[in-house]
């Protein structure tokens, strides 16, 4: 028979590690707390079954003693004095019942039986099951019948019980909600941590403390965090001051160049001496985008804002629209904001001649969105992750001779992720692109 496996056992768990824990926690606390009450009253009804039998032996003889010293007349009247929880003596024939005896009325019989000795026979019956009741006949020395009719039972149980139950299970519960907030409270904090990990190094270190194993999480975290803004920050510098570098010797030649006599080899090399330039312009502007993070956000007016950037673009004949308000200032970082939202009305521009801009909430208090639109050649859908890298081109619509760098986009990209924003496209039915910048609330 195979085993089953992990994926198979696992599906019938809840998804979430607290959730896990919560019913690990519970359902074993529950089961030991459950036992505890188990054996507790096993050992009550065994305690009490003991007393029951050693107060019964005693009890039966001294009350049949008593009875066969007291005058048939005033045995009635006696009989109240001897009663008990569990039993009581009867005078007379007694109830009709049946012969057969549950192992426990054996027992009790038995123990009648071998205190009174063989002077008193007795017999007995069941008078009934539910709840347990029996009677034991014997004859006095007289002749007078009497019954011991026995009722075997545990003690009730107190009123109060079943209350301090439930506040032992309250404070389980309670227990438990704190064990498992303080063992998944960490791992909350890592999760929101690698979600805001900035390439920029901009992210506020996680606190260390807790347990040795969640410090040494954190520590390694942080570490890591550091290392990876070391890393890319060394790369965007190196990129910044080749490009940088680079522009000294491109100027030099265009200037050489233009001093040369008309030719198409002169015009071709003035041509790519400014593709050149552009390139490098392109690679400063997309390593300074790294530093988005560096300006400090402050309250802004998104409706002023954008009206202003659209206006600026109308005055100069770029056909640029805006539509919807927000009605409620954001926290951003407006230059970071004004070069994403100015990219991504570029790109429009270049390669559908016209840009749309909307903006509101996603659903009721949602996230801010801004979206640019356009009714261009689009992006195959296949596309749209790969365009947000450095230096890709679609060579059917962003190809060298529409000036295209391939850095646009990515420049843009690397800008949303130092606002704590997501910049995602689509494409728009009937054609064309669609770009959403999500602000965060």
């Amino acid at each position: 028979m195979n085993a089953p496996t992990p994926a198979a056992a696992s599906k019938w768990l809840p998804r979430s590690i607290a959730s896990r824990l919560y019913l690990i926690l519970f359902a074993g606390l529950l089961l030991a707390h459950g036992l505890s009450f188990g054996l507790l009253f096993y050992e009550r009804y065994v305690t009490a079954t003991s007393m029951m039998l050693g107060n019964l032996e005693q009890d039966v003889i001294t009350s049949v003693a008593v009875l066969e010293r007291i005058p048939a007349s005033d045995r009635a009247q006696f009989l109240p004095q001897l009663k008990r929880r569990t039993y009581h003596y009867v005078l007379g024939a007694g109830e009709p019942g049946k012969p057969e005896l549950s192992e426990r009325a054996q027992n009790i019989v038995r123990l009648i039986g071998s205190a009174l000795g063989p002077r008193y026979p007795l017999r007995a019956d069941t008078t009934s099951t539910r709840p347990e009741r029996f009677q034991v006949h014997l004859t006095l020395s007289d002749g007078q019948p009497l019954i011991v009719e026995v009722t075997p039972s545990t003690m009730p149980v107190a009123q109060w019980l079943p209350f301090v139950l439930a506040a032992q299970l309250a404070l389980l519960l309670l227990c438990t909600w704190v064990a498992v907030r303080l063992a998944t409270r960490p791992l909350a904090w890592l999760a929101s941590a690698a979600d805001s990990l900035s390439p920029s190094g901009g992210a506020a270190p996680l606190r260390e403390g807790g347990p040795t194993e969640v410090a040494k999480a954190v520590s390694a975290f942080n570490a890591m965090q550091d290392r990876i803004a070391a890393y890319l920050s060394e790369r965007l510098q190196i990129l910044a001051a080749i490009s940088h570098d680079l522009q000294t010797p491109i100027t030099r030649m265009r200037l050489r160049t233009e001093a040369m006599d008309a030719s198409p080899e002169r015009d071709k090399l003035i041509g790519d001496l400014g593709e050149m330039e552009h390139l490098v312009r392109e690679g400063v502007a997309y390593a300074r985008s790294a530093h988005g993070a560096a300006e400090a956000p402050i309250k802004l007016d998104l409706d002023a804002f954008l009206d202003s950037l659209v206006c600026d673009y109308q005055d100069t004949g770029k056909p640029v629209s805006l539509s919807g308000t927000l009605g409620a200032p954001v926290f951003s970082r407006p230059h970071a904001l004004r070069r994403v939202v100015g990219n991504l009305i570029d790109n429009a521009i270049k390669y559908a001649g016209a840009a749309e801009l909307e903006v509101g909430r996603r659903g009721d208090g949602g996230a801010v969105e801004i979206r640019v639109l356009d009714r261009g050649p689009g992006i195959a859908a296949h596309e749209l992750d790969a365009v947000m890298q450095p230096f890709y081109r679609i060579e059917s619509s962003r190809n060298r001779d529409s000036g295209g760098a391939g850095l646009g986009l990515a420049i843009a990209q690397q800008l949303a992720l130092s606002l704590g924003a997501t910049l995602t496209l689509s494409p728009r039915e009937d054609g064309g692109l669609q770009a959403i910048l999500s602000l965060p609330n």
